[in-house]
């Protein structure tokens, strides 16, 4: 591993990116020019219910998205969020090959700064928290192909949901009612070893309705060290009693017995054998193992006192061993149970003669993990055991919030949280000092909206949030002892400001525009030490940014859809635990331009295709802006057909992902030790699916 200084001003060239967008832009515009002429086509509405109220997208005075099943589904291998969720503003990913650190999603540049997982944003899944009470999120247990819906909040979110300042990523899985074929077997493969094999079932018979998925990935990966296997099954049991009240049984298993780490490269690494993985994870087997299931009971009655009620209960289960791509400090693990109560009531009434919504709730969510560390030699024989503890994470918050009708034309939001999250550490190995010990967080958030409406179809829209983002677990790791907490790191506060609009031309055009800043306190920041991650304080950050959707129905068959975001997010006040002065450098990890364009063409007959372009401008790999990885663009293609015949519904599907073969980097490892900033992404590869209903 290279461990030598990097160069001022690094610079790695991975394409002509001027020449390729050039080409790949007019491309698409010649496949829109040789499109069939317009046609009537019908934008349906979309209504909303990730900000805990139900609305019209168009009346939402936020940064709102939806997606449907057929952006979910169709011509898509359904391993990450990614796949679905390009197509939204302001949505960032990266790390979407290495299974062992799972997909890494950023909002607003909330959640950049993570290793490995998601921080700064709540994922539900179904009502349920896929987010621990400690803010931190796994994505592995999710299963895409169940996803009915996915709703997307960009920006601080924290009324609605407590401990986060990125944003909301909400899902809802199928119930079975609408499945016409029913059992459907499906299959898929690629290039690099990709197979995927799954089997979905779900009707309806009188009040019952279920709907069960059970899948198996098996992945050999571009790099080496790199490979994946994962099992997982999705069931929901719905049981109404009548048309207000229902009630859904959600059961989640998965098994992930291996998920290799191929860790990251040098530059000179990188120039050497992109396929590559480090010595260290090889010698060392690098990966992770993990175990989990989940249990949850969601209870709606939509007659209670004339509006909403709904309860919610889960139970998750979860085992987790990882051994990290170094020798040292590094085979790690923990046995983890995590579970909640909550509940919210939403309804409509009038208050002085003006029309209002509100919503009231409550909920409470606990995390207890029996972790373990333990450090390796170079040939991952175990040295000694280094920690030893039981970890509580325990957060409750009360929230309300309420929409007023004050003119036709003019609604007024408001919004308040509290929210208490509690961290205890118990160390059971005192050999080395008791480092246990406990933190405290009381926080209250806050929003303020306005929403005008200039015509029956254009909206425009203002807002004004706080929200706030503890430390996790892991980002409380003191780098100056052997274990407990930091006492130097305290949460993040972030302001938002945003100005938005929204609306739809006729039936065929809808576009949505946000302009934001966000100001940061305290923002928590990481830095490696001895191949670890730890985290510290920034002083002050700011993020300015624009983002702007649109979707066009061009005619009957064709369909466009695009997204561009800008952003400028840099540190106002940073002088790190060295005396580095950092103040006036962009955040790393971070493009300042996105962009990203589908083209999808469907027949009558059942045949679709799918153009993707996608543009990342350059980012830093390091807080002090010496490093900074080039940008790219890749073209992505689809194409399929549905039919059905004898009572049977096929679907077979046809891809080439980055068809032009770019050499780009798919995840950056931010102030990586030793210059380890880079995990690369493979060139073109291919990928072919069939699904069979009955």
């Amino acid at each position: 591993m290279e461990t030598g200084p990097i160069p001022a001003h690094a610079h790695f060239d991975t394409n002509a990116p001027a020449r390729r967008i050039r080409v790949l832009l007019f491309a698409a515009a010649a496949t829109l020019v040789s499109a069939a002429p317009a046609e009537d086509g019908v934008m349906e509405p979309i209504v909303i219910t990730a900000p805990r109220m139900e609305r019209n997208l168009l009346d939402v005075p936020a940064a709102v998205d939806a997606v449907d099943r057929d952006e979910i589904r169709n011509g898509r291998r359904g391993l990450t969020l990614d796949e679905s969720l390009q197509q939204i503003p302001g949505l960032y990913f990266q790390n979407q090959y290495n299974f062992a650190q799972g997909l890494r999603i950023s909002t607003r540049g909330f959640g950049a700064r993570a290793p490995f997982g998601i921080r700064g944003i709540r994922l539900r899944v179904d009502g349920f928290p896929e987010t621990l009470p400690d803010g931190q999120s796994q994505t592995d247990a999710i299963d895409l192909e169940s996803a009915d819906r996915i709703e997307v909040i960009r920006g601080p979110a924290a009324v609605a949901y407590g401990n986060a300042a990125g944003g909301v990523i909400d899902i809802t899985t199928a119930d079975g009612r609408d499945m016409a074929y029913s059992p459907a077997v499906s299959a898929q493969g690629g290039s690099h070893g990709y197979r995927k094999g799954g089997v979905r079932a779900g009707g309806n018979d009188g009040p019952w309705a279920y709907h069960i998925n059970a899948s198996a990935l098996r992945f050999d990966g571009f790099r080496e060290q790199s490979r994946v296997e994962r099992d997982r099954v999705n069931a929901k049991v719905t049981r109404s009693f009548d048309e207000e009240r229902e009630l859904q049984t959600v059961l989640t298993l998965m098994d992930n017995p291996v998920s290799e780490d191929p860790g990251g490269l040098t530059a000179a690494e990188l120039a050497d054998d992109r396929s590559a993985a480090t010595a260290n994870a090889r010698a060392l087997d690098a990966g992770q193992t993990a175990s989990q299931q989940r249990l949850g009971l969601r209870w709606r009655d939509g007659g209670a006192a004339g509006g909403v009620l709904t309860l919610r209960g889960f139970y998750t289960r979860r085992d987790f061993e990882q051994q990290l791509p170094f020798p040292g400090n590094s085979l790690l693990g923990y046995d983890r149970d995590f579970f909640g109560l909550g509940t919210e009531y939403a309804r409509s009434g009038a208050f002085a003669g003006m029309p209002v919504q509100y919503t009231i709730g409550g909920e409470i969510d606990r995390q207890i993990d029996d972790r373990f560390r333990f450090a390796v030699d170079g040939d991952g024989a175990i040295q000694s055991r280094t920690a030893r503890e039981r970890q509580q994470a325990t957060a409750g918050g009360l929230f309300a919030q309420a929409d007023l009708g004050v003119t036709e034309a003019l609604d007024l939001s408001a919004g308040l949280r509290f929210d208490r999250v509690r961290f205890e550490i118990d160390d059971e190995l005192v050999s080395d000092g008791d480092d246990s010990g406990s933190r405290r967080f009381d926080e209250t958030s806050g929003s303020l909206g306005a929403l005008y409406a200039l015509s029956t179809n254009h909206r425009l829209y203002a807002n004004v949030s706080t929200a706030f983002e503890t430390p996790t677990f892991t980002e409380f790791a003191d780098p100056d002892g052997t274990g407990g907490f930091n006492p130097a790191i305290e949460s993040q506060q972030a302001l938002n400001r945003e100005i938005g609009a929204r609306g739809r031309f006729g039936s065929r055009l809808r576009y949505q525009l946000a302009l934001f800043r966000v100001d940061v306190d305290d923002e928590i920041v990481s830095f490696e030490r001895n191949g670890r991650d730890f985290y510290e304080n920034a002083a002050e950050t700011r993020r300015d940014g624009i983002e702007l959707g649109l979707d066009w129905i061009a005619s009957r068959r064709l369909s466009i859809a695009a997204a561009w975001t800008w952003s400028d997010y840099r540190f106002e006040e940073f002088v790190d635990r060295d005396g580095n002065d950092f103040t006036g450098n962009r955040l790393p990890g971070l493009p300042e331009h996105k962009l990203f364009l589908e083209a999808d063409w469907r027949a009558a007959d059942g045949r679709y295709a799918r153009a993707s372009i996608r543009y990342i401008d350059s980012v830093y790999a390091d807080n002090a802006n010496r490093v900074r990885v080039d940008d790219y663009t890749t073209l992505d293609l689809r194409a399929g057909r549905t039919w059905s015949a004898s009572g049977r519904r096929v679907e077979a599907w046809f891809g080439i992902d980055n068809v032009t073969d770019t050499e780009h980097v798919a995840n950056v490892r931010v102030n990586a030790t030793g210059g380890s900033y880079f995990e690369p992404a493979p060139g073109r590869t291919f990928v072919a699916g069939l699904e069979v209903g009955f």
